[in-house]
């Protein structure tokens, strides 16, 4: 789902409210939950679940063409763990590791 769907579809439940003031609120929430990121913070909400930052020690890594070694620097990468609630209710298959 991108956030045009999210949009049309939260203003096609909620038919009280005006599709801009829809559109408003949810860029606004993800706006703040970038910052938030941004700021190294950890955002948790509950049923749905938890945003982070995971850091990334530096590393040597190689050029899979070439095969030369290089450098690659620390980093940091946002993750997302999805509550109980929303991973059970999720149309993935899972995956049976012991199989392999």
């Amino acid at each position: 789902m991108t956030k045009s769907e999210l949009i049309d579809q939260l203003a096609n439940l909620q038919k009280h409210l005006a599709h801009l003031d829809v559109e408003l609120g949810v860029k606004s929430v993800l706006e703040q939950m970038s910052a938030a990121l941004a700021n190294g913070e950890r955002i948790e909400i509950r049923g749905f679940g938890s945003f982070s930052l995971h850091y990334r020690a530096p590393r040597m890594g190689r050029n899979p063409k070439t095969g030369e070694s290089s450098r690659c620097r620390a980093s940091t990468c946002p993750t997302s763990n999805p509550a109980r609630p929303c991973a059970s209710a999720s149309t993935f298959p899972s995956v049976d590791t012991r199989a392999c």
